[in-house]
């Protein structure tokens, strides 16, 4: 999804990928294979959001130019990536023509759905947040007991244990969203090296998406009624 405004609050935390993480030939590839294009085409007016969208065939023609921009982001890439231009700088040329990867976890979703499922958002913000309303609404919940972790990137629930243990792993599977490598690829010597690097560098947001249930309901750091694997790093 690009344009990925969630809406931040103080109880969510995100993980997404990082343009300067990938190198600039794999984005490419995306934008040329895959590219993210406008879901609708609004017409211009005063506002924020658009009410009226374009005829099909000016829906048509504005395509057309989108990926006419893309065409020639790509070109302007690969020459600044031939003068030996470093990826955190060129890559953010492609950004408006790639697809998003984000990983979210929170307690508190209301003041989200309200936000992004109202007519009024962007579209492509709109269309993903319905998506997820309707996963949850469709969720059947799993009871967790004090100890166990929340581990929603890996099967099954897990017991308390230490950093090489299945909780600590997840927290690795999060920070390698920067990496885009979640496509069936599990590299595990990979992610504990990664885990070992975040936990040394103090980057520990990946840490915030594990959690065990707090022995109440108040809010511990960014969630309600859960202490994150980050205060145990800490």
């Amino acid at each position: 999804m690009f344009w990925p405004n969630l809406t931040r609050t103080a109880f969510f935390q995100e993980n997404s990928a990082s343009s300067r993480a990938i190198p600039t030939s794999k984005l490419i590839e995306r934008v040329l294979k895959d590219p993210a294009i406008p879901l609708e085409w609004g017409k211009n007016k005063a506002g924020m959001s658009a009410s009226d969208v374009l005829s099909p065939d000016l829906a048509q023609e504005a395509e057309h130019v989108w990926l006419g921009a893309r065409d020639a982001a790509v070109a302007n890439a690969q020459r600044l990536l031939d003068l030996d231009v470093h990826k955190q700088e060129l890559n953010r040329l492609l950004e408006p023509f790639l697809w998003h990867t984000v990983i979210v976890s929170a307690t508190e979703w209301k003041n989200f759905f309200e936000l992004r499922c109202a007519p009024n958002a962007q579209p492509e913000i709109r269309a993903a947040a319905r998506l997820m309303l309707e996963a949850m609404n469709a969720n059947v919940p799993q009871t967790l007991e004090y100890g166990e972790w929340h581990t929603a990137a890996l099967a099954g629930r897990r017991k308390r244990a230490g950093p090489g243990d299945s909780s600590a792993r997840l927290g690795r599977r999060c920070a390698r969203v920067s990496y885009l490598t979640h496509q069936g690829l599990r590299e595990i010597e990979r992610d504990l090296e990664l885990y070992e690097r975040l936990r040394t560098d103090r980057h520990l947001s990946p840490f915030e998406h594990v959690a065990t249930p707090a022995p109440d309901g108040a809010f511990q750091a960014n969630f309600r009624g859960w202490l994150q694997m980050r205060r145990e790093i800490e």
